[in-house]
């Protein structure tokens, strides 16, 4: 693939412009040297077009960064929010996954770990639902406008990961987009990873003061956000459901129980 084609791939993946495109791939790029082993970086280098080998070649020991902080550095490089810059991160990766061999495909996956998939080129979270869609699905279900869903997704999100083990609030993490994490990660800080007992009463007097709403509305926000989640990581929903005793019933109204 020449340089041309690989751009193209990242105009037409990302829907920007090419000025843009060059922007994201070199960011990509840089930080994803920062992130791998110099071996495998020169390995990747020898395999893509001259004009973007200078941008993964790296000289310094790789640094183990988890996702969250690539994307920063991708947003700061850029220029460009986080949301915006993981896009942009997918693109380039589903480039670099048509321009280099299957074997070097292969060991660069190898370098990075799973909480990585949402960026990478193939894998079974390639078709990861967007922050974007999670949100509206959430204002579809309980009837309102774009930015009370995205309260209502932040504190039921919270409040799970406060109620639910931490190796599977990581599961969830690993399942879904960016912009999701943070609520996550706060839960498990005050859980300290360990799963709360809390009845669905303490869980939905949470919400309500997380996000500053009425006892229904916190019954219905909490089952929208549920039932988006379902459907946003599949079957690993299960693993959080087993976790909710049977007094839950009332807010998974409308979650699949799997395929």
């Amino acid at each position: 693939m020449d340089y041309e084609r690989f751009i193209t791939i990242v105009e037409q993946e990302a829907g920007i412009g090419r000025e843009d495109a060059v922007r994201a791939a070199q960011a990509t790029l840089q930080t994803l040297a920062e992130r791998i082993d110099r071996g495998e970086a020169r390995d990747l280098a020898d395999e893509l077009p001259a004009e973007l080998a200078p941008w993964i070649a790296t000289t310094t020991p790789a640094e183990r960064f988890d996702l969250d902080e690539f994307v920063r550095r991708v947003a700061e490089r850029e220029g460009v929010g986080e949301a915006t810059a993981e896009g942009h991160a997918r693109a380039v990766f589903d480039a670099l996954g048509r321009a280099i061999s299957p074997k070097e495909l292969f060991e660069m996956l190898a370098e990075l770990p799973v909480e990585y998939a949402p960026l990478l080129p193939r894998g079974p979270y390639v078709d990861v639902i967007s922050a974007e869609r999670f949100w509206r699905r959430v204002a579809e279900r309980a009837g309102t406008d774009a930015e009370t869903a995205r309260r209502a997704t932040d504190a039921v999100l919270e409040t799970l990961a406060e109620r639910i083990a931490g190796g599977e609030v990581q599961d969830l993490i690993d399942h879904l987009p960016i912009p999701l994490h943070p609520p996550l990660r706060r839960g498990r800080d005050h859980s300290g990873g360990k799963a709360q007992r809390m009845s669905l009463d303490e869980f939905l007097d949470r919400v309500m003061e997380r996000e500053g709403v009425d006892g229904e509305r916190a019954v219905d926000h909490t089952r929208a956000v549920l039932a988006t989640l379902s459907e946003a990581v599949g079957d690993e929903f299960l693993d959080v459901r087993v976790q909710l005793p049977a007094d839950y019933e009332p807010v998974l109204t409308g979650v699949r129980s799997g395929t």
